[in-house]
């Protein structure tokens, strides 16, 4: 049986962006650069017009162009994956656009707004609505997208209205990363994910702290993590943006899960401020769970395979706490990245680029050369083909997430146009109040006013 197959069918969503890597700091200017890019494209300029008489060339061979981010392990697996592609569409060349995350996204926008649109768009979701309200990408259902396979709950990751933008790469959930070893330290055991409380979440991490020596934390400071605090507010019947594109929270939920974390750190169950911003700051290889020096880190469950090797040890995966303790649950499937279709480039291409989708997502061949790098596949064929190629990690996230699948509500809607200014937001917030520059409620207010004034 799949690791993710299950006995009723998922609900829908009523109506969206992770990439396996963590957030960094977003590119704020993507409305004005696509705008310009479409400017650019009615006038006639750039080379997304290109080959408009006879895209093939006249040879009938297209070549497309392909953009991602990610490591030098992404990039070398994906370029596999494309020479595969090559070999199995004759007449079809890819050309490879990627570099890290830190760049992607300037890189990306000038591309856009000098009209020079890769024919085939890797996209966090907090940018697919930018892109869909600027035209700068195309509806995947009209290019011709084969989605037989794949669920309606992660084919409607990526639509807006009902036109569907956007194809997830995979999926993955946030959640806590364990080290076993740290908890047995402090003289503890694993608690039981399926029923703690956020109480009882903190009297864990508080004991883990004090039960062992000076430099080891129980858990790490997760004020920076929108992911967390989008659990925190669906599990109080709330949400950050609403469907029609709004805000979706109260400002005191928000002052609560402030309070809650100052706590924390007052209490030594996190690092102090500035070692909290200094590991935040490192990325995944120098988390509090990578180095040995922490129980718990919030993470993408895919992330997990990462911090294993940085480890050393065998670590496991904890729901999010209180799942059960509010009114409903507020853990969510996220499409671990996205591929996109210009809509700037020719029929041709935008067929071309169509297979490339199809390819990566629903080839078994390509998943087994991709494995689970851009997320757990969405595609209940190719997960069975590469199953018993998964490492003992990827196994532990594949098994965590077939557990999950029942339990989750439907996921949140895609984030409106602006939402990538959100990391930044938390980022800056969270350090006024880890450092008692501001109180809590004064924290949640200027989060209420800075997001939407960065969506209006």
């Amino acid at each position: 049986m799949s690791l993710l197959s299950r006995t009723t069918p998922p609900s829908p969503r009523g109506g969206p962006p992770a990439g396996g890597t963590r957030l960094g700091r977003a590119v704020r200017t993507t409305a004005v650069l696509a705008a310009t890019a479409l400017t650019l494209a009615a006038c006639g300029g750039g080379s997304d017009d290109a080959g408009a008489g006879d895209p093939t060339g006249g040879d009938g061979d297209v070549t497309i162009r392909f953009a991602w981010w990610g490591s030098d392990t992404r990039h070398r697996v994906t370029q596999q994956a494309l020479d595969l592609f090559e070999e199995k569409n004759p007449g079809i060349t890819v050309e490879a656009d990627f570099t890290s995350w830190a760049g992607y996204f300037d890189k990306l926008n000038t591309a856009v707004a000098g009209g020079d649109t890769p024919d085939v768009i890797t996209l966090e979701e907090r940018f697919i609505a930018e892109y869909a309200d600027n035209g700068v990408i195309a509806d995947l259902e009209e290019v011709g997208l084969d989605l037989d396979g794949i669920e309606d709950d992660y084919v409607d990751l990526g639509r807006i209205g009902g036109t569907l933008y956007a194809l997830p790469s995979g999926v993955n959930v946030h959640a806590y990363v364990v080290d076993p070893q740290i908890v047995a330290d402090a003289g503890l055991e694993v608690p039981d994910d399926t029923t703690w409380t956020w109480d009882e979440f903190a009297g864990f991490v508080t004991a883990v702290a004090d039960g062992t020596e000076d430099g080891v934390y129980g858990v790490q400071n997760f004020g920076f993590l929108d992911p967390i605090l989008q659990i925190w507010l669906r599990q109080h019947e709330e949400s950050l943006f609403t469907e029609d594109g709004g805000l979706g929270f109260d400002v005191d939920t928000v002052a609560d899960w402030y309070a809650y974390l100052l706590e924390l750190q007052r209490a030594g169950a996190m690092p102090d401020a500035s070692k909290a911003e200094e590991v935040q700051a490192a990325g995944v290889e120098q988390s509090l769970v990578a180095t040995n020096t922490g129980a718990l880190s919030a993470f993408w469950s895919n992330q997990l395979p990462a911090l294993t090797t940085s480890s050393g040890r065998e670590l496991g995966l904890l729901r999010v706490p209180g799942e059960q303790e509010h009114s409903q649950p507020g853990m969510y499937l996220k499409a671990s990245m996205n591929y996109a279709v210009s809509a700037k480039s020719d029929p041709a291409r935008q067929e071309a680029a169509a297979k490339l989708i199809d390819f990566l997502v629903n080839d078994p061949d390509a998943g087994r050369l991709i494995l689970s790098d851009r997320g757990l596949p969405v595609n209940a064929d190719v997960l069975a083909a590469i199953e018993d190629e998964l490492e003992p990690a990827d196994r532990i996230g594949a098994e965590f997430l077939t557990d999950l699948r029942d339990e989750l509500r439907p996921s949140p809607t895609v984030p409106p146009a602006g939402a990538g200014e959100l990391p930044d937001i938390m980022l800056r917030l969270a350090s006024e109040v880890f450092f008692e520059r501001i109180t809590p409620h004064e924290a949640a207010e200027r989060f209420t006013t800075e997001l939407g004034n960065a969506i209006s």
